[in-house]
């Protein structure tokens, strides 16, 4: 296609874009674009997530205090109240896209598409870059829709955000087609994805792990051991941390109450959901909804 200048892709800062994927709703929060310099955005952690795609030269990301190295051609992730930063290289410098959106889970329960299942999986997704060349025409398509404006460009503009997603999904994730071909996963980890899948489905109602233990027939020790033993925390420590994110990706479209937010959530009890979210996130909901669910990391020392 004809070249198109890469940083008009945040004129698509002036549509309100809210794709429908599977059952999962998301709301796109912001789009930019750096050039190749020299540059560092220093530590900091959001309350949604936040997706780079590099374009030319090197760098590096830093996430959860492991260092990735990156390059033109990779996308990579940092998800909800992950701390991370990037360093561009000195010699060559650089340039990327970045977009934001929060990402809620179905509310409803149902038998989840395979569009669920990859967003799931997503969620819970330990690879955070990966090479995904392809990327680049989505991109290239978006901001010569958002340019031209010819008739149907938001259509066309919300389907390819759509695909953007998915592809960011299917970069760090290792989803296979639901086929008869499909070769076994490790035992182990197909409990604990569908105890995830459980707890995702169920966040806004009260829950124990005896709830989680009854749905794949094991005692609530051994499904408590097996999900230490894949997520490396408990799953009572797990549901509160996704539903506090969630919590803070619903304050952030300012349309819910605190209120709202805690019942929506699981939290029946509205003092104790607030005293949970200040611990989590060292606001209250109030005060995190006013600042938009950005913060800096102060260096240690």
């Amino acid at each position: 296609m004809t070249d198109v200048p890469r940083q008009r892709i945040t004129d698509l800062r002036s549509l309100t874009l809210a794709p429908k994927l599977g059952g999962f709703s998301a709301r796109i929060r912001g789009w930019g674009f750096f050039l190749p310099e020299w540059w560092r955005n220093y530590l900091h952690v959001h309350s949604y997530f936040e997706v780079c795609y590099a374009w030319q030269g090197r760098g590096t990301f830093r996430i959860n205090g492991v260092d990735y190295d990156v390059q033109a051609g990779d996308v990579f992730v940092a998800k909800p109240d992950e701390p991370h930063e990037i360093i561009s290289a000195h010699d060559d410098p650089l340039g990327i896209y970045f977009w934001s959106y929060t990402l809620v889970p179905p509310q409803v329960k149902g038998e989840p598409t395979e569009i669920d299942r990859l967003l799931h999986a997503f969620m819970i997704s330990r690879t955070w870059v990966h090479p995904a060349d392809s990327m680049q025409s989505t991109l290239d398509l978006l901001t010569g829709e958002i340019i031209r404006r010819e008739p149907g460009y938001r259509q066309m503009i919300e389907a390819l955000v759509s695909k953007l997603l998915l592809d960011t999904a299917r970069a760090v994730t290792d989803v296979q087609p639901a086929t008869p071909d499909t070769p076994a996963h490790d035992s182990t980890d197909m409990l604990v994805r569908d105890m995830v899948r459980y707890l995702h489905d169920n966040y806004n109602r009260p829950l124990r792990v005896r709830d989680v233990a009854a749905q794949i027939h094991l005692s609530e020790r051994h499904t408590n051991r097996l999900f230490r033993q894949v997520m490396g925390e408990s799953i009572k420590a797990y549901l509160t941390r996704f539903r506090l994110e969630i919590a803070a990706q619903l304050l952030l479209e300012q349309q819910s109450s605190v209120t709202e937010v805690a019942y929506a959530t699981g939290y029946n009890d509205v003092r104790y959901f607030i005293t949970l979210f200040r611990q989590h996130t060292g606001f209250t909901p109030a005060v995190f909804q006013r600042r938009e669910g950005t913060r800096f990391v102060l260096p240690e020392g």
